[in-house]
């Protein structure tokens, strides 16, 4: 584990060293983000100024639920956003060998590959909604549902991990998959509201197929009450964890079809 550590560390302090020397490109792609989920905020906003509630939830209430959703979705998007090139080009173009050739696991190369700055747009703007959502509710956090609450977080990074990894490395088999993944995260964006608005079809898609109801609703729902706390926490990091394992297999089963960039 130590030298994967070093090896993380060094990873990133050179990616850290070339952002640095484009900071435009940084601030644009941050402010960009910032933009993107203020408009969803402004929606919901809209929405609320012509009904008093949505189905028994209050603006602060979906405020909060959005917020949240946004906290594990802006990690995952800085950590893993090298998924998605995986999915694009890297083994469509043959440049998934050269991740063989050296004496350290392929996955850590590809993860720690890339370091996306842009996720902080969507980590801020979810730090800010979660905010004003609690002091508009007049709602404050005790120690224990605290601690729940980030456990429930990085058990939604590893959900969203665990999809990511799982439709990327389908590109093992097609060499092409990104328009999978962004299948898998449209439909992630259901999850950044109630999802008792939506249909029981739905409902089920959100929790048990791709259960993205766990990075949001369920342990969101879980801090304002609506939900046992216990079971919207745990749920969340009993759902990454299980995500987690399933991507992994699909990746590892991917390995196994990988025929190379010659073939």
């Amino acid at each position: 584990m130590g030298r994967y550590r070093r090896l993380y560390v060094r990873y990133m302090a050179q990616h850290l060293k070339g952002l640095m020397s484009y900071r435009v490109d940084f601030w644009f792609g941050l402010l960009s983000f910032l933009l993107n989920q203020g408009l969803g905020i402004l929606f919901i906003g809209l929405v609320f100024s012509s009904i008093p509630s949505l189905q028994g939830w209050s603006f602060f209430e979906v405020l909060f639920i959005y917020g949240f959703a946004q906290i594990p979705r802006g990690l995952d998007h800085i950590f893993f956003d090298n998924l998605w090139i995986l999915a694009w080009r890297i083994v469509a173009k043959g440049d998934f060998d050269r991740y063989l050739l050296r004496p350290v696991s392929p996955l850590f190369q590809l993860i720690a590959e890339r370091f996306q700055p842009d996720g902080f747009g969507e980590l801020l703007t979810g730090l800010v909604a979660v905010g004003v959502a609690l002091v508009g509710l007049h709602l404050s956090l005790s120690p224990p549902a605290l601690l729940l609450g980030l456990l429930a977080i990085l058990g939604g990074v590893f959900i969203y991990g665990g999809v990511k990894l799982a439709f990327a490395s389908i590109a093992f088999w097609t060499k092409f998959s990104q328009s999978w993944l962004f299948a898998a995260y449209r439909v992630a964006d259901f999850a950044m509201y109630p999802i008792t608005i939506y249909g029981k079809g739905l409902r089920f898609v959100l929790t048990f197929v791709l259960p993205f109801a766990f990075t949001a609703y369920f342990p969101a729902a879980a801090l304002l009450g609506k939900e046992g706390l216990l079971f919207g926490t745990g749920s969340a990091i009993i759902a990454g964890a299980a995500c987690s394992a399933a991507g992994y297999l699909v990746w590892r089963l991917g390995l196994r079809a990988y025929e190379g960039a010659g073939n």
